[in-house]
Formats: C-alpha cells, sequence, structure tokens
C-alpha cells in the first residue's frame, strides 16, 4: 500500500466528494457556457459558417499550444507547500507562459501559421486568415490563464472552490458585456477572440484577489522541492496535456478535407463545445482525487460518485440531441434546420463521453497522487499513435459518413482507448481487492 494513504485516516465520504466537486462541476459548467455564447454570437454572424469554422479552428490550435499551462492547477496543489515550491511553481507556469506565448506568435504572425493551417489542416484561405487574426488576439492568453490556474491551485488548496466557480460566474457576466460592446466595432472570429481574453482577464483578476485574501504559504513545508524538482513531476502532465489536445486537432485536419470540410469542422466545433459543457466538469476529478484521497479505499467511493454525476450528465446530453433540440440548438444557439439535423446524432452519440472522461480523470489523478505521472503521459501518446495511425486509412477511403460522424467517432475511441490503457495499468499495481470501483 502506499504510504499516502495510512490505514489510520478516515473514511472519505460521498458528501465530502460532492462539496469539493461540485463547485468545481459548476465552474467548467460556466467556463463551457462561454464557448457556447460566443458560438451562439457568430451563429448570427453575415458569414457564420466561415466565422464558426474560424473561431473553432483558432480554438484547437490555441487549446493545443496552451495547453501545457492547462496543468498549472493540478501542479500547484501537487507541489506547493512552502515559499521555496511555492516561488520555484510560479517561476515555471511563467516559463510555460512565455513559452506558449512564443509560439502563438510564430502561428499568428509567421508564414509557419499558413503551413500549419494551409498544409496541415487543410482549412480554406478565407478561414485560414480570420483563424490567424483569432490567434493575434489571444497571445496574451497564456500568462493570464497561467495565473489563474496557479490561484485557482492554491484555493483549492483550503478546499474552497466555491470562490473558483463564483470567479467563473462573472467571467460570463463579463463576456456578455464585452461581446455587446464589441458586436458593433468588431465581427466574426475577431469578436469571438477579443471577447474571451477580456472576460479571460476579469475572472483571473477575481480569482487572484481571492487567493492573496485566504491562502497562506507557509515559511517551509514538507518535501518542497526546487525548479527542478517541480520540473521533474510537471514535465509528464505537460506534455500529456499537450498531447490530449493534439487529438481535436488531428481531427480537425482529417475532417477538413472530406467534402463536407467546412460545414463538419464547424458542426464539430459546435459538438465539442456541448460535450466539454457536458463532460468537462469530470475532469475536475483528476484535482479531487489529489486533494481527497486518504487511504485506498477511497477510490472505490470516489467511482461510484463519478459513475452517478457521468449518467446524469449524459441523460443531459441525449435531451439536448432530442426533445431539447429545438429550444437549445434552434433558438440558444441561434443554429438553423440543417445543422440541427447535421449534428443530432452525432451529439446523441456522446452521452457516453462522460462517463470515459470521468474515469480517465479519476485514473488520472491516481497516478499523480502516487507521483506516477509517467504513466499519465504514455498512456496519451499512445491514444494519439492510435488516432495518428487511422488518418492514412480514412484518407484513402472514399468518404462513407459525415465529417463530423467521423470525427466523433474518433474522439470517442480514442478516449475508450486510453481509459482502457490506464485501468489496465493500475490493476498491475494494486490487488482486486484494493483497486474497488467499477473504473
Amino acid at each position: 500500500m502506499s504510504p499516502l494513504y495510512p490505514h489510520d485516516s478516515p473514511r472519505l465520504t460521498t458528501r465530502e466528494v460532492g462539496w469539493f466537486f461540485f463547485p468545481l462541476l459548476l465552474n467548467v459548467q460556466m467556463m463551457s457556457i462561454s464557448h457556447s455564447v460566443i458560438n451562439a454570437a457568430l451563429a448570427r454572424a453575415s458569414e457564420a459558417v466561415t466565422a464558426l469554422a474560424a473561431f473553432s479552428v483558432a480554438m484547437v490550435l490555441h487549446i493545443f499550444v496552451a495547453s501545457p499551462s492547462y496543468q498549472n492547477h493540478t501542479i500547484t496543489i501537487a507541489m506547493v507547500r512552502g515559499r521555496q515550491s511555492f516561488r520555484a511553481t510560479a517561476c515555471f507556469i511563467l516559463l510555460m507562459s512565455t513559452l506558449i506565448a512564443a509560439l502563438l506568435a510564430l502561428l499568428a504572425f509567421t508564414p509557419v501559421g499558413w503551413f500549419v493551417l494551409d498544409r496541415l489542416l487543410g482549412v480554406t484561405p478565407p478561414v485560414a486568415g480570420a483563424a490567424r487574426t483569432a490567434l493575434a488576439i489571444m497571445m496574451p492568453l497564456p500568462f493570464v490563464t497561467g495565473l489563474r490556474g496557479f490561484c485557482q491551485g492554491l484555493v483549492s488548496q483550503t478546499r474552497r472552490t466555491g470562490l473558483i466557480s463564483f470567479a467563473t460566474g462573472v467571467r460570463i457576466g463579463a463576456l456578455l458585456v464585452f461581446l455587446w460592446l464589441g458586436y458593433r466595432h468588431f465581427e466574426g472570429s475577431t469578436l469571438g477572440a477579443i471577447a474571451l481574453v477580456g472576460c479571460v482577464t476579469v475572472e483571473t483578476v477575481l480569482i487572484t484577489f481571492f487567493a492573496w485574501r485566504i491562502c497562506r504559504i507557509p515559511g517551509e513545508g514538507e518535501a518542497e522541492r526546487d525548479l527542478a524538482g517541480v520540473m521533474r513531476f510537471a514535465f509528464p502532465l505537460v506534455y500529456s496535456s499537450g498531447l490530449q489536445q493534439a487529438v481535436p486537432l488531428v481531427i480537425n485536419a482529417i475532417i477538413s478535407r472530406f467534402p463536407d470540410g467546412t460545414l463538419a469542422l464547424a458542426a464539430f466545433g459546435v459538438v465539442r463545445g456541448f460535450i466539454f459543457l457536458l463532460a468537462g466538469p469530470m475532469r475536475n476529478l483528476q484535482q479531487a482525487c489529489m486533494a481527497l484521497m486518504r487511504r485506498a479505499e477511497d477510490y472505490g467511493i470516489m467511482a461510484r460518485f463519478a459513475d452517478r454525476v457521468s449518467i446524469a450528465l449524459g441523460i443531459m446530453t441525449l435531451l439536448i440531441a432530442g426533445p431539447l433540440n429545438t429550444p437549445v440548438l434552434g433558438q440558444v444557439m441561434g443554429l438553423d434546420e440543417t445543422m440541427r439535423a447535421y449534428i443530432r446524432w452525432p451529439l446523441a452519440a456522446c452521452a457516453f463521453y462522460p462517463w470515459l472522461i470521468g474515469a480517465t480523470h479519476l485514473l488520472r489523478g491516481w497516478f499523480s497522487s502516487e507521483h506516477l505521472t509517467g504513466v499519465v503521459g504514455r498512456a496519451t501518446l499512445y491514444k494519439l499513435l492510435l488516432l495518428l495511425a487511422c488518418w492514412p486509412a480514412l484518407a484513402m477511403l472514399p468518404p462513407f459518413a459525415s465529417g463530423t460522424a467521423v470525427a466523433i467517432t474518433l474522439l470517442i475511441g480514442a478516449e475508450f482507448f486510453e481509459t482502457w490503457y490506464l485501468h489496465r495499468q493500475r490493476g498491475r499495481l494494486v490487488s482486486p481487492a484494493i483497486a474497488g470501483g467499477s473504473h
């Protein structure tokens, strides 16, 4: 048994998991809503399909390049124990943010961007040009999201996760204000990018204020690490995060070459916005696992909790794809009848996705708690290699389904493989009696 889980630790309760998890669930839901709100605004633009496709491509590229900073929350929870590790973690986050901003500038202002968008992703020139403009506007985001993740990690250490949700709620209000102010001056993906940067900045300022007020960093802590130690722990998580975001990038590259390429890109962006909204909260199980687990048996309790939440989110996905298709996708999102019919079945297929995301991130949390982050990195690498292996076959075959249907099949298949691999590796490390749970 790992020394992280002593026998005399109090048993974890479902209530304790819920109090920690549900504010974070609300946080991800509201973050997801902000992306859907932007899509709803772009769906009402004069060139709606081009605007949606360009913003979708820009977001996929930005998320891929900036994905290492999305582990800042997890790294901060695991590493910050005193002032030395506080400074080391902050320095690591600043270094990563600088590198990410430089890569975004490369895509936005140099021929590298045209090569990636035209040759690799295969998008049309109007979509590529609008996407590069959006990427240029997003250049400050790595510093903003880096600070946000760092402060969210500090707040999570105090278990005051409700403050994180409150800051994100303010972000939604700020987004609506920025969209309203910018609607007459900007259009298309430019409007979306400006509104996104503005609202995330407001959120970051607020969560930084909360962290400054409630977090107290001791002068010295147990098992503190310097910058080199933080990098050794963080590197597998960082490259795993980057590879994770390469998945939708590769899928975009595959479907952009289908006969319905531009429509598929736009539709996949809308579907991804919804599954991020409905499955994204399950990613917080990684942080919950690291912050709450005290006994080996606690894993089974968290797994059963994850099953219940994921089933509820899956049912919501089916409702939006079916009975609520017109009011949600039509009246709220502003999608026309053709687009709604086009994404109905791919969205319904995503009802299984929340369970997969929950299982994967619960396992990722367990491995991170055991400081076995290398396993997490390998799982994501193998998933991406499997997806890349499918690319040549799909390129050679004649189109047999819509681009969006193929995209969702690849997305779910890749996630299923990662869940299976992590579960298999964990099973090799713990006895069947301790493994517990359905994940």
